[in-house]
Parts: C-alpha cells; structure tokens; sequence
C-alpha cells in the first residue's frame, strides 16, 4: 500500500514538472530587456579659446604741444594759438580665452590710421595788425599700431545679451610722418620739415560693451573704448630758408574714444559622442505544445 502511493506521488510530479517546465521557460524568455548602458560624456573640442576681429572710429585729441629748441632759446611771446587731430579709423584681430562664464581675456593687435595733426604757434610782440607777429602752421599724420593684453568681466547674459566691463595694457608703436611748417606774418615764407619719426609708447584703455550671442560659437559686440596712447615726438625741424634752431616738437598725451564693432569665434565646441545604430531586441521562442 505504501509503495503504491509513493509510485503515485512520483508520478504526479513528474507530470506537474512536465507541464509547468514550458511555461517556465516562456516566462524567462518574456523577461525585459537589460536597460543600454550609458553613453560616454560629450566630448568639448577646443576648449575655451576664439578668435576676434574688430574694426571702429576713434574721436581722437591732444592735450598739449611743446617744443624743444636744441640751438637758442625760444623768441619773446611764444604760444600755441590752436591744435587739432582728426578722427581715426583702425582694424584689428586677436586670440583670447572664455575662462568660465564670467571672464575672458585676450591679445591683440590693430592699424591705427587717418590721425592728421595740425597745430599752430606764434611769437613776438601783440598788436593790432594781422602781420606783426610770427605765425607757424604745422602738420603732420600719426599712425600706430597697438598690441594690448585685455581683460573682460562678463556680468551676466539675459536673452543672449552679456554686457562686459574691461581694461587693457599694451604697448603703441609709432610713426609720425609728413611733418612741416609753414611760416606766415613776420615769419612769411619759412618752411621746414622733419624726417619721420618712429617711436613707442605704453597704451592702456578702459572698455565697456554688449555681446549678443549668434550662434553657440559666434558673438558679435558693440563697445566703448577709452584709449591713452602717450606722447609722440616729431625729428628735427630742419629749415630751408632761415634758423629755426633745430626744434623738436612733443605732442602730449594723445587719446581717443573709439567706438567698435566686433566678433568673437569660438573654436571648436561641444561634441556628442556617436550613438551606436539601433538594434531591435531579437523575438523571443515561443514553444507549443
């Protein structure tokens, strides 16, 4: 009797295990797909650095003029009566760096030019005829190049707009060309020239503007410029007519406010890793019985 319910009970399992075995492996066959692994991080090409570009117009002055005379000394009642420099146009590029979101900085180089000088001294005694004193009409044209370091503070961008705050230091290379003298009055008919003059010059500026953002790699600015380029010196006043004495004449302290139009290029940028081509999960096998 025993042997018969054991012969029973292994039968029944051996059946419950024939039946339920596919219905096991359907049911593992059915398990979800394990979740993709996740991509690597976007890769940044070029890191923080861009090229700029500007070009602009500068509302240049002087602030004094004075003359050295290497033989004698000045004539009695000498003064400057006038001066004058002309509006200057420049073009320039440079390379820099976006050191986060708040700062950036770069070197650069531009052609200053268009910066006529003109100036007017006379000497001797006061009176009420046009002719009784000594008049010289001089003038000259001022080039530069400059080569600045400059730093900016970005303050923050709202709907692609950034206004910035900057400073820079540099140095101004110098050609004073063209330079004569022209005499009138008591000094009728003298005319003197000098040879050009190169020379440098510490520069600095201030700097204030907008960015608007184009594209993620491209900003186009509109800024302010204040820009110091020191004291440029003519050569020797050489006369042809008479002894003007050797003079060398000093202009002091030549600035300009320049309006500028910009762009900065940002090299590179962020890259996305490539994303493998999809492949569909293989259908699972159904077994029927």
């Amino acid at each position: 009797m025993r042997r018969t319910k054991l012969s029973a009970l292994a039968r029944s399992i051996t059946l419950f295990a024939s039946v339920a075995a596919p219905c096991l492996a359907q049911a593992a066959d059915l398990l979800p797909p394990l979740p993709p692994e996740p991509l690597p991080p976007p890769v940044e090409i070029g890191g923080g650095w861009y090229l700029r570009g500007d070009v602009g117009v500068g509302a240049a002055s002087v602030s004094a003029i004075s003359t050295t005379v290497l033989k004698g000394s000045l004539p009695d009642g000498y003064r400057y009566d006038q001066k004058a420099i002309e509006s200057q146009f420049f073009a320039g590029g440079g390379v820099g760096y976006q050191f986060g979101s708040y700062f950036h900085g770069d070197v650069t180089a531009e052609y200053r030019g268009g910066g006529k000088l003109t100036f007017q001294d006379s000497y001797g005694a006061d009176c009420l005829l046009a002719d009784c004193r000594g008049v010289n009409a001089y003038q000259a044209n001022l080039a530069s190049v400059v080569v600045m370091a400059n730093g900016y503070i970005d303050l923050g961008t709202w709907y692609g707009v950034t206004p910035f705050i900057g400073g820079g230091v540099g140095t101004a290379f110098h050609e004073f060309s063209g330079f004569n003298d022209r005499g009138f009055g008591t000094a009728s008919g003298g005319y003197g020239f000098a040879k050009d003059k190169h020379s440098n010059t510490l520069a600095w500026a201030a700097m204030a503007g907008l960015a608007y953002s184009v594209t993620p790699n491209l900003k186009l600015e509109l800024g302010y410029r204040y820009l110091n380029l020191g004291d440029v010196r003519s050569g020797v006043v050489n006369c042809i007519n008479q002894d003007c004495g050797g003079a060398i004449y000093k202009v002091k302290e030549v600035t300009s406010h320049d309006v500028r139009i910009g762009m900065r290029w940002l090299l590179g940028g962020i890259v996305a890793p490539a994303v493998a081509e999809y492949q569909p999960e293989p259908t699972p096998l159904v077994r029927k019985y």
